[in-house]
């Protein structure tokens, strides 16, 4: 009795509807991996994994885009050169996409995760009557209120006025709207709060950056918020893993954020 009570213990110790799994066989989400194998993308893959169903041919493409968009935006980008920095540390790839990785916070690596809740807290507002320029009004001014001027997903310090990434998302989710793949609200939330940022910056264009793009795409499959996050990592783990490579190719020992003649200002304590 003992004995399948403990049994019993150890399995239900995790419980998972992602996988089955025992000696000659692989089951995901109830379909056999040799029948996924050859006829499922890795875009199809990541949503079936995550989301628990197959997505369409035109949720797919949509996913792909985004994942294909962000994969790198060079050495200048933290995460980048956090792997271009381990690698010549002599870590293993494995270790450097780690460290890489990890550094993808709020700040670099959260934006299309926050972004993606203001746009649904635009979308809530809409569902309960409001025009979409009042429902904008509502989800900067509490984005502002808790969250200060900077709105993730707007703006970008070296691509102004346009983040030449977005037109293509965007007109990617226009084409997959016709289609009826996706509503196209939250692509004109986004292009929306776009003109209105722009009109509160005294009519100065304002791009709609990488991360506001994708946010959209996100929003418009349905994804929660966490999850924009946790794409955008499968993403740029891409360029983290070709830049750590092409380092290790070029070799160099123990590099720092800048040439060893250059040091960083002291300034004393006052």
């Amino acid at each position: 009795m003992q004995d399948r009570q403990d049994k019993q213990a150890i399995e239900h110790w995790w419980r998972t509807s992602i996988i089955d799994m025992s000696p000659g066989r692989i089951s995901f989400r109830g379909k056999p991996i040799e029948e996924l194998i050859g006829t499922v993308s890795f875009p199809q893959m990541i949503w079936f994994m995550v989301i628990g169903e197959m997505p369409s041919e035109g949720q797919a493409k949509l996913l792909e885009a985004a994942l294909v968009s962000a994969v790198d935006h060079g050495p200048q980008a933290p995460s980048i050169a956090a792997s271009r920095m381990a690698a010549t540390c002599g870590l293993g790839l494995n270790n450097v996409m780690a460290t890489s990785l990890n550094m993808l916070g709020d700040v670099h690596g959260g934006a299309g995760e926050q972004c993606a809740e203001l746009y649904y807290w635009v979308s809530e507002h809409i569902e309960n009557g409001k025009t979409r320029e009042d429902a904008v009004n509502l989800g900067l001014a509490r984005w502002r209120e808790e969250r200060g001027k900077i709105v993730s997903g707007f703006g970008h310090r070296f691509h102004k006025p346009v983040d030449p990434r977005a037109p293509r998302l965007m007109a990617l989710v226009r084409s997959a709207a016709k289609d009826g793949f996706v509503t196209g609200q939250f692509a004109d939330i986004g292009e929306t709060i776009q003109d209105q940022l722009a009109r509160d910056r005294g009519g100065r264009p304002l791009a709609m950056n990488i991360d506001g793009a994708t946010a959209v795409i996100f929003c418009e499959l349905g994804f929660p918020p966490p999850l924009a996050r946790g794409v955008f990592c499968l993403s740029r783990s891409v360029g983290i893993l070709a830049h750590a490579w092409e380092q290790m190719q070029q070799g160099g020992r123990n590099k720092g954020p800048m040439p060893p003649k250059f040091l960083p200002e002291y300034q004393p304590e006052e």
